[in-house]
């Protein structure tokens, strides 16, 4: 490792804000047990706590159907293909019912951008829920499914995200990042939204108050600066509004998509790749793993990585199983990971605020008292 790049990650370790061209040399030049290395000690800076935190939450997707055509996702489908589907009420209540039952409090609510229901179907959707189940949180409705409600019923971008609010959206998730940069974004998708607009929504949603997460798939046509320049863009917006709970990135899926000639990005990359977002987003409170795609083992060793979260129990996941990446964690498997790699497990909400009780926790802080 040069003097130069271990200068670098001295300086994140230390609490200085890297530059895009420092970002840049890291991924190119960083070993990754360096980078590992560094990105512990940040992740341990800002979060001391014994403890490592997971939530339990169901990824529903109310429809496949969209109007976008991208080409990597093996999920969407047309209007009037034969496997298109909008999930019925009492199919989508009873998921979140199961949810409810197995110690979850929130629901990952995503679709694709549907043509033709009404924006009332969603207000009606979000109280149905909240009736029902007003102690979940909905996480849901991307930034370019609420860009396209825009777009789509020519409502201001705020009063869509005002009446979602008050129909009951909770938070907003951040899918639809792929990569922040036009060129990789237009090479890639048709008829979805682009880099300013992606960040707007959620400029937007803050301003009223909300909080949101922020992603990142990488590992396809992006060049490594566009992989920072993404990073860049995150730490700008949060920089402005501060809203952003979370970054979670994950490596692009390849199996049947129209982009499945692409060799997929293994362990070494994602670890270098989330371990670099832990040192450049300073401003962003937690990094989670994605044990999703990358499996258990690595999703563990993330922690090591600049993770501080192991993600979500994922009672349902469709969209990364379509692409055929399909991996599974119980709950007591979630726990395990966590302690064999040093930690208390805790869970907690979207906010990242722990709701259960921790006899380890209590006991570890008593002694220090």
């Amino acid at each position: 490792m040069s003097s130069t790049v271990a200068a670098i990650l001295q300086q994140a370790i230390e609490g200085e804000r890297l530059t895009f061209d420092q970002g840049v040399a890291l991924l190119r030049s960083a070993d990754l047990l360096s980078l590992g290395r560094a990105a512990d000690a940040v992740c341990r800076r800002l979060h001391p706590e014994p403890y490592r935190t997971f939530n339990i939450d169901r990824n529903i997707n109310y429809s496949n159907v969209c109007a976008a055509v991208c080409d990597f996702c093996a999920f969407y489908r047309k209007v009037g293909h034969s496997e298109a589907y909008v999930l019925d009420r009492d199919v989508l209540l009873k998921k979140v019912e199961e949810t409810v039952a197995l110690g979850g409090d929130q629901i990952l609510m995503q679709g694709g951008l549907h043509p033709d229901l009404p924006f009332e179907w969603y207000e009606d959707l979000l109280r149905d829920i909240k009736n029902s189940f007003p102690q979940i949180n909905i996480h849901g409705f991307s930034p370019p499914e609420i860009h396209f409600f825009h777009k789509l019923y020519r409502m201001p971008l705020k009063t869509v995200l005002e009446r979602l609010k008050d129909a009951g959206l909770g938070s907003l998730p951040g899918g639809g990042g792929e990569i922040l940069v036009d060129r990789v974004r237009k090479a890639m998708t048709r008829g979805k939204v682009l880099t300013d607009d992606w960040l707007n929504v959620h400029r937007v949603w803050h301003e009223l108050g909300g909080r949101s997460t922020a992603t990142m798939m990488f590992g396809h046509i992006e060049t490594l600066e566009e992989r920072v320049e993404h990073l860049e863009r995150v730490r700008q917006l949060q920089d402005e509004t501060g809203g952003l709970t979370a970054f979670i990135s994950w490596t692009f899926q390849p199996e049947h998509t129209d982009m499945a000639d692409i060799p997929p990005a293994g362990a070494f990359e994602y670890l270098r790749t989330q371990a670099l977002s832990r040192l450049y987003l300073d401003n962003v409170p937690n990094i989670q793993s994605s044990w999703v795609t990358q499996g258990p083992k690595i999703g563990q060793l993330a922690l090591y990585f600049g993770a501080n979260d192991m993600g979500s129990l994922m009672i349902e996941e469709n969209v990364v199983a379509s692409a055929g990446t399909v991996y599974y964690l119980s709950l007591e498997e979630i726990r395990r990971a966590i302690r064999v790699a040093g930690y208390i497990p805790r869970q907690r909400n979207v906010f990242y605020e722990c709701i259960d009780s921790s006899p380890e926790c209590e006991t570890i802080a008593m002694a220090a008292s």
